[in-house]
């Protein structure tokens, strides 16, 4: 009798062990994934003549890269030389000065750049906001959505915000060799970029990276995650998603707040433990490595997009609509990291 008492009560024990490991576990994902404002449901508005403005744009930045260039890497070195060519002429069309960070990887005896374009902050110029984003694609893939969506999304926003009063700066920046296999190595353009922002000292304060932003769906079960992040998202991929590390949580939730006060499309946060799966897919990685606060604007890639890194990955696949509401609300969340008291 003593003995079984004894079994009843080792069991009771554990039990309550895994519920407590359980509910541990469940408040530390609301920790976590929990955002400040709503995310929006409902009926869109028809495009404001800005945000119809806005879409043209973007769709002839993503069919000139994606169509026109077509896939850019260093195997398609002319096509790459051609992509950096397209957004500096961009960025100088919109009234920008251009630098270039060149170096030379060493998979290959090829120059390649980053290239850089500022608004200089009027109050806090030494306060940097950096808007970054890949312009390589996969081998083997145009890059329509990975990473042309990207690309147009960077230089439309740094039309929408040209002659904004800023009290920080903010720099536009597209990295070059983001994709293999160059991804999470020395020679990744955001490597080489953010080393040396810290050798340069420079005070970045948010970095958001661009990646994958132009395709949705309202088909139910459309959106993926990794586990356990299934246990906390919608399982709708019409959303955008902003995507950080537990250190890089307070610019989460503040960009985040800020489309959700300005923009009516749906959303969704999460700082998550960067070991996760597709955490850290893309250059706000790099600014990780040197203490740098940054996020991922994504909508979730692979786990959403059925044409991810392949052939398939065509302009004709990018949702413009939406991704012109999306970039509209970029706008206003750079404006306001930019000009945050």
């Amino acid at each position: 009798m003593r003995e079984a008492v004894g079994g009843d009560r080792g069991w009771v024990w554990r039990l309550a062990g895994w519920l407590f490991v359980l509910a541990a576990l469940a408040l530390g994902g609301v920790y976590l994934t929990s955002m400040p404002g709503h995310s929006y449901s409902g009926p869109f508005q028809p495009l404001s003549d800005r945000e119809l403005k806005i879409r043209e744009n973007l769709s002839q930045h993503v069919s000139m890269l994606a169509g026109n260039i077509g896939e850019r890497n260093i195997w398609r070195y002319p096509a790459l030389s051609a992509a950096a060519g397209h957004i500096e002429n961009a960025l100088r069309g919109h009234g920008y000065e251009v630098a270039s960070q060149v170096y030379q990887p060493s998979e290959r005896a090829l120059e390649v750049r980053n290239l850089e374009a500022e608004i200089r902050g009027a109050a806090l110029p030494e306060e940097i906001v950096i808007v970054g984003t890949h312009y390589d694609s996969v081998f083997g893939s145009p890059g329509a959505n990975d990473n042309g969506s990207g690309v147009a999304a960077l230089i439309e926003l740094a039309r929408l915000l040209k002659g904004r009063k800023l009290l920080r700066t903010v720099r536009f920046v597209a990295f070059v060799n983001e994709e293999p296999p160059f991804y999470h190595t020395g020679d990744m353009g955001s490597v080489r970029y953010a080393k040396r922002s810290k050798q340069r000292s420079e005070r970045i304060v948010a970095m958001l990276s661009l990646e994958t932003i132009g395709y949705y769906s309202d088909a139910a079960g459309s959106q993926g995650y990794p586990f356990p992040l299934n246990f906390f998202y919608p399982g709708t991929g019409n959303f955008i998603g902003f995507v950080g590390n537990t250190g890089s949580r307070q610019l989460v939730r503040q960009a985040v707040q800020s489309f959700r006060a300005s923009t009516d499309f749906p959303s969704e946060g999460g700082a998550i433990p960067g070991w996760i799966p597709g955490v850290d897919w893309s250059d706000h990685w790099s600014f990780w490595q040197e203490g740098y606060p940054a996020l991922m604007v994504t909508d979730t890639a692979l786990f959403r997009y059925p044409h991810y890194h392949s052939a398939r990955d065509t302009p004709d696949k990018i949702s413009y609509d939406h991704f012109a509401r999306v970039v509209s609300g970029l706008a206003s969340v750079i404006a306001d990291l930019a000009n945050a008291k």
